[in-house]
């Protein structure tokens, strides 16, 4: 073994070790395995702040029954004709059960051509998951649909 690696190695662990004795090493945060209704309603009150949310127009085309959590497709549309005057400006995608309620944020402009977006999440558990939009016009419209996971992502093991 290389002496200049074992000195390097030796100096390494004597100086965490003074740290560690001091007092001196980082504070580790932990988060909870998953999000609270506490944390879910908090993203959505950063998208949508004290407006209403009002259902209808958003429309969340995902399987209601998923065998592997780990690779879940999802495609939301708005009814909207996508002009300069009415159009839709975001959507928002939300979880109930995974360690981060807010799947993801997607920003739209007339130029998008039509209000729809499409991608594949993972999630934890069988949940709610929840569109929401943001129109032109300042009006925030949701959606929500149950999902029900047999095998949950996160949690396969491999032999």
């Amino acid at each position: 073994m290389n002496q200049q690696h074992e000195t390097t190695r030796r100096h390494f662990l004597t100086l965490a070790a003074s740290a560690a004795a001091a007092g001196a090493l980082p504070v580790v945060t932990v988060r909870p395995a998953e999000a609270t209704p506490a944390m879910l309603s908090a993203a959505i009150h950063n998208v949508v702040g004290e407006a209403p949310l009002r259902i209808g127009k958003v429309k969340l085309d995902i399987p209601p029954l998923v065998e592997n959590g780990n690779t879940v497709p999802m495609m939301v549309s708005v009814d909207s004709p996508m002009t300069a005057e009415d159009h839709v400006k975001s959507i928002h995608v939300f979880n109930e059960k995974n360690p981060q309620p807010n799947i993801g944020n997607f920003y739209l402009s007339p130029l998008s051509g039509r209000a729809q977006v499409s991608t594949r999440i993972r999630l934890a558990d069988s949940q709610k998951v929840t569109a929401i939009a943001h129109l032109s016009d300042g009006s925030f419209w949701q959606t929500s649909v149950d999902v029900v996971v047999t095998l949950a992502a996160c949690t396969e093991e491999v032999l």
